[in-house]
């Protein structure tokens, strides 16, 4: 139940978080707002500020605590709304171009933020890791030592992709791989560049799924202080986004199966796990959804934000509006089609709970 709790708080300030940049921004841009709210579903409570303020937005409290929304005038077309008196000038789609990009790409933009805030937090509170390639841990009777990889070499390339961080190595780690071993290509504290062929372990677990073993493992050493804090922040923050991009690619490849992805229900038992651990976990849980909610929404996929931005590039490009009536059908195809992919990803993930 904790768990439960813990996750719709998280995802609940992270598309709250999400929404406040694109409420921020249209304010800005003097693009008319109806509605700002917290949470989805029934209102239980809301407001409107006095005229003198200037401020014609609802400010509503709803039921569900699950994110919230922020609804701008004309975010496609000219509204027809009774209850209020719009001037050209009040609609997101008479804006300019840049302004309507500016008010789509706010949201990511304080999601990603907001991600490298809480790993400067984080980092400024419990310490952080050194995220380069050098190896901090290698076990003996293990297949890395076994190869000749010690502790000190840095790592280079894992089967010619190159491996500059953790995070990336990783990840090349769990991708579908051909052949039964891994060639390492690592740089020896004295400068030389050497070759290792790793074959891994294959162990099965309690569930009977077979995994691959390496025993390798980075330095966890604590740095501390400001500097090595704003330091960690950029550096973890650059190599998320940057595995997340590599995480799409390696999808659309074949390189990684949507086994490797995981839904709500997944994330429920992440966030259960994290719970277990320390608080330093979850907000590194939290750091790293935000930074992957902005770096989603920004992909030029049709219903993501970055999807919108390539239409009103297409437009400028043009030089005259798409028609309405397209554009909607390919936000629809889009939304549609995300939504059964998450649904494919929930399905898999409730079955890997039995």
């Amino acid at each position: 139940m904790i768990a439960f709790i813990l996750l719709i708080v998280i995802l609940g300030i992270l598309i709250f978080v999400h929404e406040l940049g694109h409420f921020l921004t249209a304010k800005n841009r003097g693009a008319y707002v109806y509605e700002f709210a917290l949470g989805m579903g029934p209102k239980i409570f809301s407001f409107k500020r006095k005229k003198e303020s200037g401020d014609p937005t609802l400010y509503s409290l709803r039921l569900f605590p699950i994110g919230g929304f922020c609804a701008i005038a004309g975010e496609v077309n000219e509204d027809d709304n009774e209850d209020v008196k719009l001037k050209k000038s009040d609609y997101m789609c008479n804006k300019k171009i840049w302004e309507r990009c500016l008010i789509l790409i706010a949201g990511v933009t304080m999601n990603f933020i907001t991600g490298f805030l809480l790993l400067f937090i984080s980092a400024l509170i419990w310490g952080s890791s050194d995220q380069s390639s050098i190896v901090g841990v290698v076990p003996e009777g293990y297949p890395v030592y076994e190869a000749g990889i010690r502790e000190g070499d840095r790592v280079l390339s894992i089967d010619g992709k190159k491996a500059t961080n953790w995070d990336k190595i990783m990840l090349i780690l769990s991708l579908n791989h051909d052949d039964s071993e891994y060639l390492f290509k690592v740089e020896k504290p004295n400068g030389d560049i050497e070759e290792y062929e790793v074959l891994p372990k294959i162990v099965k677990g309690e569930d009977g799924k077979e995994s691959k073993v390496f025993g390798i493992g980075q330095d966890t050493t604590k740095k501390r202080g400001f500097v090595s804090a704003l330091e960690y922040a950029f550096v973890k923050s650059g190599s998320i986004i940057s595995s997340m991009g590599s995480i799409i690619w390696s999808l659309c490849t074949g390189q990684l199966s949507l086994n490797a992805l995981s839904g709500p229900v997944g994330m429920y038992s992440i966030v259960g796990e994290a719970a277990k651990t320390s608080v330093e976990s979850v907000i590194y849980l939290m750091a790293y959804l935000s930074l992957n909610l902005g770096f989603i929404n920004i992909l030029p996929f049709p219903a993501c934000d970055g999807g919108r931005v390539l239409l009103l590039i297409i437009e400028k490009l043009r030089g005259k509006k798409m028609n309405q009536k397209i554009e909607n059908a390919i936000n629809s195809i889009g939304f549609a089609l995300l939504m059964l992919l998450m649904l494919m990803i929930a399905i898999k993930d409730v079955i890997n709970l039995f």
